[in-house]
Parts: structure tokens; C-alpha cells; sequence
């Protein structure tokens, strides 16, 4: 039974699940991911009696493919996806869920049923049930000053526009961050993500080591002022379709805030009682 903290897994899982052989290169499965607007993949076996054998995220692309310059036409995905695949039962709290996320360093958390694998759900499905619900880890911040000032990340990594996309994913790998805000003449003019690099860079087919992060990047700056609150965030990400925001003080950038920030905080805050009961 859920006792608090935002419902039930399997009220927010997503039931349809894209597969794809393992044997499909890195290029295919990025084009799959960009055409189907998704941020995963399950690789299933040739073996029809088996389950999947395991997940494939943008993250791993970015890392695994893309930081070490390797031919996305021809690794297939077998060889950087992640396995075995981590589930949870759809009868757990999503604060449950966001703690497996975050012990394990995942975006993307399968649901299991009977032995088989029924839905998936990501960070942006926990901040949505965050969000949501009347009382919670969400609800006990709408009383902090400034919240976001809390959640942002202050230090602002930056690639300038014209670096390769090579060098911003291995930028990214080293830094174990999703995104690096651009710079040209020594201003901030965009942000490049993970997501970029697959759908603009690796779903079309582009030369990483030679073309620029400017051909890629979000530009102009989706921001939001420190004042607003946690759930005006989540608004604009989600009306928006991004896991990233620039937070902005009397027009000046202060931080970036990230759909995975907010789970972290909550995750942190809920710690002694997911604890106490394992």
C-alpha cells in the first residue's frame, strides 16, 4: 500500500514500450528515440522466449557513443545499453521510485508485474506526481523562501558555441551533467543537452567531430525568475518539453535548474523514512 508520496508507480507509468532488436546500430536506435520523442529504448533479445535484455538511454548515447567518439553506425545498442534492467512494482510510491532513481543514477526506472516488465517511468513522470499531490516533500518547499535558489545548480558549466559535438558530450561525461549552457563573444546565448546531441546531432546522421554545438543548441534561453515556485517550473518544463531551465535574478542568470534537481531534493528530504523501512 502507498502511504504518501505522490501515488502509485502505476498510476504514472507509461504502458507503451518502444523495443528494438539488439542488433540495431547506435544510429538507428537515436533516430528511433528523435521520431518517437522518447528518451529511452528497451533492447530485447533474438531469443523470442526472453524478455528484454536491457535499457538504452540518451544518457548512454551521450557517454558511451558519442564522448568516445565511436561510430554510431556501427556500435549496436547491445553494447551500451545498460543490463540488467532495474525495475520496481507498479504498488510502490513514486517517493520510492525516486529514491531507486537516485541511489542507482537513473532517469528511467521499469515496472514489473509477474515477473515481466508492463510500463516504465522517468523523472519527469516523478515530478509530475510531485507536483500534483496536496501534501509532500513538493508541498513542505512552497514554504521555503525562495525555493529554487535551493534547487538550482549555481555553477554554470559552459561550452562555446562553436566546439565540436564531441567535445560538449565528453564535456558532459566528465562533468556528469545533461547540459552545458553556449557562449559566443563571452555571453550566454543557449544551452546544449543531452537530448540535442541525439535527436539534432546523432538521429541526423552528423559528424561529431566536426560539427558545431551552435548547429544544435536551444537558443534563445527558456528561463524563469528565482522567485517563482516549484510548480510554476514544472509548468514551463512540461508546456515546454525540456528538463532544463535557466533561473534568473533582476535578469541576470544565477543557475540552471533541472527536472532531476527537484527529484534529488525530494529524494534527500523523504531519505529517513524510505530508510526506515528497507
Amino acid at each position: 500500500m502507498v502511504e504518501h508520496g505522490g501515488g502509485a508507480v502505476k498510476d504514472f507509468m507509461h504502458r507503451y514500450l518502444e523495443v528494438v532488436p539488439q542488433d540495431t546500430t547506435v544510429a538507428v536506435a537515436a533516430e528511433r528515440m528523435s521520431v518517437k520523442q522518447i528518451g529511452c529504448l528497451l533492447v530485447e533479445s533474438d531469443d523470442p522466449k526472453r524478455g528484454p535484455l536491457g535499457i538504452l538511454t540518451e544518457m548512454d548515447l551521450v557517454r558511451k557513443v558519442l564522448a568516445k567518439g565511436l561510430d554510431p553506425t556501427v556500435m549496436m545498442v547491445d553494447r551500451v545499453m545498460v543490463s540488467p534492467i532495474l525495475t520496481i512494482t507498479g504498488d510502490r510510491s513514486m517517493l520510492d521510485a525516486s529514491h531507486v532513481m537516485e541511489t542507482n543514477h537513473v532517469r528511467h526506472l521499469c515496472v514489473a508485474e509477474g515477473g515481466e516488465i508492463v510500463g516504465i517511468i522517468s523523472v519527469r513522470d516523478l515530478v509530475r506526481s510531485f507536483v500534483d499531490v496536496e501534501s509532500g516533500p513538493v508541498r513542505e518547499l512552497d514554504n521555503v523562501y525562495r525555493p529554487l535558489s535551493i534547487l538550482m545548480a549555481t555553477r554554470l558549466a559552459t561550452i562555446q558555441s562553436d566546439a565540436s559535438l564531441l567535445a560538449a558530450a565528453q564535456l558532459m561525461h566528465e562533468k556528469r551533467i545533461g547540459s552545458l549552457l553556449t557562449i559566443e563573444a563571452g555571453e550566454i546565448v543557449g544551452i546544449v543537452t543531452e537530448r540535442d546531441l541525439v535527436r539534432k546531432g546523432l538521429a541526423s546522421n552528423r559528424d561529431a567531430g566536426s560539427t558545431h554545438v551552435s548547429a544544435v543548441m536551444s537558443s534563445p534561453l527558456l528561463s524563469i525568475d528565482v522567485n517563482r515556485t516549484i510548480r510554476d517550473a514544472s509548468k514551463v518544463m512540461a508546456e515546454q518539453g525540456v528538463r532544463h531551465l535557466t533561473v534568473t535574478e533582476n535578469g541576470k542568470i544565477v543557475g540552471v535548474l533541472s527536472v532531476r534537481d527537484l527529484v534529488k531534493m525530494v529524494s534527500v528530504r523523504d531519505r529517513p523514512r524510505f530508510l526506515s523501512k528497507t
